[in-house]
């Protein structure tokens, strides 16, 4: 086996035999799109098409959920073996792909086999995230997913491709979701093991793969958009470390100059995967960047001391030194140029917007602070199968980052983890975090990978050691390996049984048990669309039941909660502004404020009914406790809607009010 792996672009390589390889690499890495999709789709459709019994009250979904994950394995050591004995050179990068789609497919998709709902169905995060999906669903126009004329702040890019997709399928965003997060998923995983395999060979990136894909579904699998970035963000920051150094060995140090010592194809693939990342979710894009200015400042130290080690006049050192300066600076600038133009195509509306001085306030997405994001997460220290893995990656990492490309990129992924997690405990004395807690998926999947290398390390110094012991070491690998992937159900329990326990788009239960109010949002749509003779997108609505935002692309007057509001609408001002119309008295007074409002009012409300009057039911930040949001209710006085400019429905337990 190799000492690390191949550099995209060895010093000794011709043009011809370069661009064989990298036509190799994006063969394959379109080999992993399309095959990761179908197989994905494909596993769908099969599920689909029985009438399981839902997870949480039988053992069926989850007994074929450990076979079908036994199956993937096995199909994964079949492709090391045809790899290690140089079999089946074509089939191997299919066969790659078509494993670790199934991997994900049955791993998510088989236990949510009875549900139209993905991993929490429609409650907490998941209600604006399908909210989201929704808005996107409705029309490819960037927009923000509840408020009517304003740029997106979240991250769209993922979103819109799901919207794409539900169009493609023919379905409402809510039903799209799972089948869209479990299919980029999908991809995302193959496109993990063609990316490791190009790196390592076959016969440790699938065992790499495998490790970096069973700890994204376990840890990050709620948030898709997360682990997608997370399964190829582990192998990316490899290919990031080669972009920044140059075409050199790791124990040589960054090469220069900027321009012939450069892999540009790495800097080119570094900067489209960092753009793809700030479209998708700031938050792991400013550790990815963090991830790269400190390997950045590594690669300058490194050089600085290999060029003094040499026997050159001063003058020559210096030279070198400058050189070696430009090249990794002009490298990460580069990287960095590339990302923020494709980020621009999903963040320059709400730039625009910033930038034109229009108000903003309310935005309080920073003031979260769970427990676990009060202390490091050490998960090496764990006593169990993770643990043991991601101790021995962090003694790997330990032992070879100065002689391994991969040491050094997972090392300083790690380094960059916990100085992000120390410097948002300290950002608390502020009145703020960085939600620190949210990046235990990339330091576990990190760590997994690092294991992963060293148990290859472990296994041969145990053949040197012991002889031939090659077969126990895989079989107890492979063994603990589906120890560990056929805990993810149960590790999601709460997930999984909450997609079976809401009420979906169609006002039914998945387990088949009584549905809740949301029953009646088919009904409350069909009458808006009648009332008004609007579509939804021509429609905002004042309402505490943002689930029928989620599954009907109306626009909303107000937020969830101010953590999920664009600060462009200013979500502290409308709170009062709903708190001063619920004062109103009469309905000219109602009607005044309403034509006064500095927003687009609304022309629908729905409310609960109450013995007080109409209700809604409203949330403020109250940061830094811990839940860090109190509801609290507002009453309209029925008699201001008793107008013919108002119609009132009552539908169950709401009210319905159309201004017309």
């Amino acid at each position: 086996m190799k000492a690390e792996p191949t550099p995209p672009v060895p010093p000794t390589e011709g043009t011809d035999s370069a661009a064989r390889r990298y036509g190799g690499a994006a063969l394959a890495l379109s080999t992993a799109l399309v095959v990761g999709g179908l197989v994905s789709l494909v596993g769908l459709t099969a599920i689909d098409s029985v009438n399981w019994p839902a997870f949480n009250s039988s053992n069926v979904t989850r007994s074929l959920t450990t076979a079908g994950q036994v199956l993937a394995i096995a199909l994964l050591v079949v492709v090391a073996l045809l790899y290690r004995y140089g079999k089946g050179r074509l089939l191997v990068p299919f066969l790659s792909a078509a494993a670790m789609s199934a991997f994900v497919t049955v791993t998510i998709g088989m236990p949510l086999g009875a549900t139209r709902l993905y991993l929490f169905g429609l409650s907490v995060d998941q209600e604006f995230r399908t909210e989201y999906l929704t808005r996107m669903t409705s029309s490819p126009r960037l927009a923000d997913m509840t408020y009517v004329d304003l740029p997106p702040y979240y991250p769209a890019g993922w979103f819109w491709w799901g919207g794409r997709f539900a169009n493609l399928l023919g379905q409402p965003g809510w039903e799209a979701y799972k089948p869209w997060a479990i299919v980029s998923m999908s991809i995302a995983a193959a496109v993990c093991v063609i990316l490791f395999n190009r790196m390592f060979g076959a016969d440790r990136g699938v065992a790499l793969a495998l490790a970096v894909t069973t700890m994204s579904l376990l840890y990050a699998s709620p948030e898709p958009y997360a682990a997608i970035l997370v399964m190829v963000g582990v192998p990316m920051l490899i290919t990031l470390t080669y972009a920044l150094r140059g075409k050199s060995r790791a124990g040589q140090g960054p090469t220069g100059p900027l321009g012939r010592a450069t892999s540009w194809p790495a800097v080119v693939a570094s900067g489209v995967f960092f753009g793809i990342s700030a479209a998708t979710y700031t938050l792991y894009t400013g550790l990815f960047a963090l991830t790269a200015v400190l390997l950045t400042l590594w690669l300058l130290v490194q050089g600085w001391l290999a060029a003094a080690n040499k026997a050159l006049p001063d003058a020559q050192v210096r030279a070198r030194r400058r050189q070696i300066v430009v090249a990794v600076v002009g490298r990460l600038v580069a990287v960095g140029v590339i990302s923020g133009l494709i980020a621009l195509l999903v963040w320059a509306p709400f730039l625009l917007k910033r930038l034109s001085s229009a108000p903003a306030s309310g935005g309080t997405a920073e003031h979260y602070l769970p427990e676990r994001g009060a202390y490091l997460p050490l998960p090496m220290f764990h006593v169990n199968l993770i643990g043991a893995i991601t101790l021995i990656g962090l003694v790997w990492i330990l032992l070879r980052f100065r002689t391994r490309t991969a040491a050094l990129a997972l090392g300083t992924t790690v380094v960059a983890v916990y100085l992000f997690c120390l410097l948002s405990m300290l950002m608390t004395a502020l009145g703020t975090t960085l939600l620190s807690f949210r990046l235990e998926p990339i330091l576990v999947s990190v760590l997994a990978a690092a294991g992963a290398l060293g148990v290859v390390d472990l296994g041969r110094w145990a053949v040197d050691r012991f002889g031939d012991v090659r077969t126990v070491v895989c079989a107890v690998a492979v063994l603990a390996s589906i120890a560990v992937a056929q805990s993810i159900p149960g590790h999601l329990g709460t997930e999984i049984t909450t997609a079976y326990t809401d009420t979906d788009g169609y006002g039914k239960r998945a387990d088949e048990r009584p549905a809740g109010a949301e029953s009646y949002f088919g009904e409350i749509d069909r009458l808006i669309r009648e009332q008004t003779g609007r579509p939804p997108t021509d429609n905002v609505v004042l309402t505490a039941d943002y689930g029928f935002l989620s599954i009907y692309p109306y626009w909303g007057f107000q937020g969830l909660t101010s953590h999920y509001a664009n600060p462009l609408a200013e979500f502290d001002k409308r709170a009062a502004t709903i708190e001063k119309w619920a004062e109103s008295e009469d309905t000219e007074r109602l009607i005044a404020e309403l034509d006064s409002s500095p927003w687009r009012p609304p022309n629908v409300f729905l409310f609960r009914y109450s013995s007080d009057g109409y209700s809604l039911r409203l949330a403020e930040d109250v940061y830094p406790n811990d839940p860090n949001v109190k509801r609290y209710n507002v009453t309209f006085d029925p008699s201001v809607f008793d107008d013919p400019r108002f119609e009132v429905t009552e539908i169950g337990p709401f009210v319905l009010v159309v201004r017309k």
